[in-house]
Formats: structure tokens, C-alpha cells, sequence
């Protein structure tokens, strides 16, 4: 039954959820029953996307990404994909009516991993990151809106700074990995090789603003979004207190984290500010 075959995708999705991220699973459990597949279906998608460009090295990454977008865009027009992931992300995508051009913009952002390693321009930066974030946190409001363009339109700016803020904070604390393995720099004007306070203090600076502009709009999302995604803005806002006050020599060297019992922690608090209506 087809009923059958796509449960066993949503299945995958939440799978490859839990599997990749532990604290985005645990975000995406405070969301409402009612949404919460679908963000686990729009995660599965661009994970393993991500997972392309980012970890098959010994293989031919571009065409497995040619392959990739193929069915994708064969999925999207025949709402049926035997790749179960990439079913789950069809279904997710036309009950919201998710615009085609965040999926495109999306998959050129990860286009541009096959072959870009330095961003040199603020432009290059910013386009990269709206394809590689902002989009998908766009493609979640239409899920947390459940379609309602007007609200989507209110919320759209907040919803493309909170992406930029959790990319530019995975940046920082994946450093170590994207320079020195995948030969990456994403920060423009930024010595990599030799990244000091000043440089780490202008990053930081920036992305607090990113997440100042963001707040306004999670106290606005409704109801069964908002402790899913307020939860999520606590635990990055807490990874970024963490790399600030770690010195720029040792970012280099190793790979930031929350403990977690600090997750849970954070959980706890979240929900308690939730229901006193502190968000």
C-alpha cells in the first residue's frame, strides 16, 4: 500500500533526524505533533544534500548530486519517489505549498561546495548563506504557518536571520573541519590561518545581531512552533557564549560543544519560560 510505503519514509526522515543531530531532534520534539514530520522531512532532505558535498569524498560527489537533484525534481513533479527521503520531502513540500525557488536556491548553495572553497566578497558570503540557511528556515516557517502567506510574509526577515545566525555558529565551531579538511573559508576578509581575537569578536558581534533581529519573530510563530523553535534559539545562543569565551588559538584546533546535560538543562528552562509565557 502506499499508505505503508510512505510511513516507512517519514520513519527515515525522523531516523536520519535523531542519527545526524541530537540537538535539532531535540528541538524538533517541542514542536507540535501536527508539524513536527514534516520538519523532520524537510531536515532528511537536506542532510543528506549536505551529506553529498561534505562527506562522500571517495566517490564522485558532483554526480551524485546531479543524481540527487534529478529525483528530487522527478519526485516533486510525480509527488513519488522510491528514495524514501526525498518521498518524505515531496509530501512535506506540496502540502505547504513551499515555493521551488527556496529548493533551487538550496541546491545551488550546495553546488557551490563541489567547486568553492574561499568567499572572498560579503555578496558571495551572504548569497551562499541565504541558499545553505535562510532558505531552509524559510521552508520550516511554511510548515510552522501551515501555508498562511500572510503570516509567512510577516515572518520571513526573522526566520532568514535565525538561519543565518545557526550557519554562521555552525561556521565558527566547525572551523577546524571545513579549513583543514575540506579546505573551506567561509568568512570573507578573514585569515583562517591565523584567526585572532579581533576577527572572532567581529563574527560573534555579528551574529548576535543576527539573532537580536530573529526574537521578534519567534514570539510571533504559533503556539505549537514557537517552544520548538525558541528551544533551538536558546541552544545556539548557549554554543555561542561557548565560543566566544574560548580563545581564538584553541577554535582552531578543536570542535566546540554543549554538554548534554547543559542541553537538558536548557530544555528545562525553554519549557518553564514557555509556559509562563516568557517568549
Amino acid at each position: 500500500m502506499k499508505a505503508l510505503f510512505d510511513k516507512v519514509s517519514y520513519d527515515c526522515s525522523k531516523i536520519v533526524t535523531q542519527t545526524y543531530s541530537t540537538s535539532f531532534a531535540l528541538a524538533t520534539k517541542m514542536l507540535g505533533a501536527s508539524i513536527r514530520p514534516d520538519i523532520y522531512n524537510i531536515y532528511g532532505f537536506v542532510r543528506f544534500a549536505d551529506e553529498i558535498v561534505d562527506s562522500f569524498h571517495e566517490y564522485n560527489s558532483e554526480e551524485l548530486l546531479n543524481d540527487f537533484e534529478k529525483s528530487l525534481e522527478a519526485a516533486l513533479t510525480n509527488k513519488i519517489s522510491l528514495n524514501p527521503i526525498l518521498n518524505s520531502f515531496q509530501h512535506t513540500y506540496h502540502k505547504y505549498d513551499i515555493p521551488h525557488h527556496l529548493v533551487a536556491s538550496f541546491m545551488k548553495s550546495m553546488r557551490m561546495d563541489l567547486t568553492k572553497n574561499t568567499y572572498y566578497s560579503e555578496r558571495e558570503y551572504k548569497d551562499y548563506i541565504y541558499g545553505s540557511a535562510d532558505v531552509v528556515g524559510l521552508m520550516c516557517l511554511m510548515v510552522f504557518v501551515k501555508g498562511d502567506t500572510e503570516k509567512y510574509e510577516q515572518l520571513k526577515d526573522a526566520a532568514m536571520s535565525l538561519g543565518s545566525a545557526f550557519q554562521k555558529v555552525n561556521f565558527l565551531r566547525d572551523l577546524k573541519a571545513d579549513f583543514e579538511v575540506l579546505h573551506r573559508s567561509y568568512f570573507p576578509n578573514t585569515n583562517l590561518n591565523e584567526l585572532d581575537e579581533e576577527s572572532k569578536t567581529r563574527i560573534i558581534n555579528e551574529i548576535k545581531q543576527d539573532f537580536q533581529k530573529s526574537y521578534a519573530g519567534i514570539q510571533q510563530l504559533p503556539r505549537e512552533a514557537k517552544l520548538g523553535v525558541y528551544t533551538a534559539y536558546k541552544y545556539y545562543n548557549r554554543l555561542l557564549g561557548k565560543l566566544e569565551n574560548t580563545p581564538s588559538s584553541l577554535i582552531r584546533q578543536v570542535r566546540i560543544r554543549v554538554p548534554d546535560y547543559q542541553k537538558f538543562g536548557l530544555l528545562a528552562k525553554s519549557y518553564v519560560n514557555f509556559k509562563l509565557n516568557l517568549v
